[in-house]
């Protein structure tokens, strides 16, 4: 998927954009972080990283100018300023001089040169090591993050002060246990968007494939017996 990347500059920069965010964003390397909507659904995901003048959001093309509009909303009398970067994204399997290491497992690292990506096998590797994306995993106004993995995939602090949706996701680590989320099943001639059924119940969404390996939305409590178009499939990792 395109990217693009969001500038946030200006005096303010670091109390606005740490107070809203998941994640505050790093002093060096590449960080992941979200932001949620007061519901603590969300709203769009990125890496995050700094030089001395600006804050950088790497985000999803066709969520950047929502984004952007709604860190605007935000602004209030904060004196900080956000644009579209001309830096442009790129991502490679294997580490390229310049290139920053992203941090959720098994993707690979960014460069913002103009360096051209490589032909690395994505889907594979975000169903090898359960990454969701954008778009497909994640979906604006739905999504809760903590069942997607963000927690395992260092994109949500426990530690840090306030950011919008913080009291949400809090609740769901500490006082429920996750009946749905992300998981990877197995089994032949897997679609995404297929249903995944169980007992002939509900049970979960087939999203993206690779092979015969596929990420779902499940629910946990019927892992057991599933099946797709009335083939067999099995939890291969949650």
């Amino acid at each position: 998927m395109t990217r693009s990347v969001l500038r946030i500059s200006g005096p303010d920069r670091e109390t606005f954009l740490n107070g809203l965010i998941t994640r505050d964003v790093p002093d060096t390397g590449l960080g992941y972080a979200a932001l949620l909507t007061p519901q603590g659904k969300y709203l769009a995901d990125f890496l995050t990283f700094r030089d001395m003048d600006a804050l950088y959001l790497d985000v999803a093309e066709p969520l950047a100018a929502g984004l952007a509009q709604r860190l605007a909303m935000y602004r209030l009398r904060a004196k900080v300023e956000i644009a579209a970067s001309d830096l442009v994204p790129a991502r490679h399997g294997s580490e390229i001089p310049g290139a920053l290491a992203d941090p959720r497992p098994g993707m690979g690292w960014r460069s913002y040169d103009g360096a051209p990506g490589d032909d690395t096998d994505w889907d594979a590797r975000r169903v090898e090591h359960m990454v969701p994306e954008t778009g497909i995993e994640l979906i604006p106004n739905e999504t809760f993050i903590l069942e997607m993995g963000f927690e395992r995939l260092g994109g949500v602090d426990f530690r840090k002060g306030c950011y919008v949706g913080q009291e949400i996701v809090a609740r769901m680590k500490h006082k429920t246990e996750l009946r749905k989320g992300l998981a990877r099943i197995a089994g032949p001639d897997l679609v995404q968007g297929a249903e995944i059924t169980a007992g002939g119940k509900p049970a979960g969404t087939v999203h993206t494939v690779s092979g015969e390996r596929a990420l779902a939305y499940l629910r946990f409590d019927r892992a057991d017996g599933m099946e797709v178009d009335g083939v067999p499939v099995v939890l291969n990792g949650r």
